[in-house]
């Protein structure tokens, strides 16, 4: 695979897995009475979290798989179901306890700092996206995949601030209905990308059943 045709699968793999389209309305309901330099750094730090997060799993990934003996193809199909079923629930345009919980999201309402938890952490870089982010670099071959896909761990960080910092002026725009929208097709992708996940699991921890 050319190495920009891989930069770019894991832009939009990323991307759909954070989705900072669906983390507007929660950013805007804990932020929503702060000044706009206020927003601008909640959603600077929120961004941060992001980076550092998805870096931190993508540089010690095959660590973590050699620390608790786990292989990539297992991984593969854990992360794909994981992924398959955050998937459904972003087509259904409803918040799934996967990214934050009700409680999550009533204890950030007394926070004066929401950037890193809830909305860094689990709203935007959670499960899913930590999940996608091990795969892809066990996927990657050579060095500058390696580089590609930390590359587009920055491009979605930097995307994800963008967004964040225009909340009000893309919800005014877009609206309720276009948000879900994008979430609808954000899952669509995400569901597409875990069964992928799934079916190379089971091709290679099953080579001679799928061979």
């Amino acid at each position: 695979m050319a190495l920009a045709t891989y930069a770019l699968l894991c832009f939009g793999s990323l991307f759909s897995i954070v989705d900072p389209f669906a983390a507007l309305p929660v950013f805007l309901a804990l932020t929503g009475g702060q000044p706009p330099e206020s927003q601008k750094r909640t959603a600077l730090r929120a961004s941060l979290t992001v980076l550092v997060l998805l870096l931190t799993f993508g540089l010690a990934g095959s660590l973590i798989f050699k620390f608790f003996g786990i292989t990539m193809s297992a991984f593969k199909i854990a992360g794909g179901i994981v992924l398959f079923g955050l998937g459904l629930e972003m087509m259904r345009a409803k918040d799934s306890p996967m990214r934050s919980t009700k409680e999550e999201r009533h204890e950030a309402e007394a926070k004066q700092d929401v950037g890193v938890i809830p909305i860094g952490i689990p709203l935007l870089s959670g499960p899913g996206s930590i999940a996608t982010t091990m795969v892809l670099v066990g996927k990657s071959e050579g060095p500058a995949q390696h580089v590609a896909i930390f590359i587009a761990i920055g491009a979605v960080a930097f995307f994800t601030f963008l967004i964040l910092r225009s909340a009000t002026l893309v919800e005014r725009v877009l609206g309720r209905t276009g948000i879900n929208l994008i979430g609808r097709i954000m899952g669509l992708i995400l569901a597409a990308l875990a069964m992928q996940f799934i079916i190379d699991g089971v091709r290679e921890a099953f080579p001679k059943l799928v061979g």
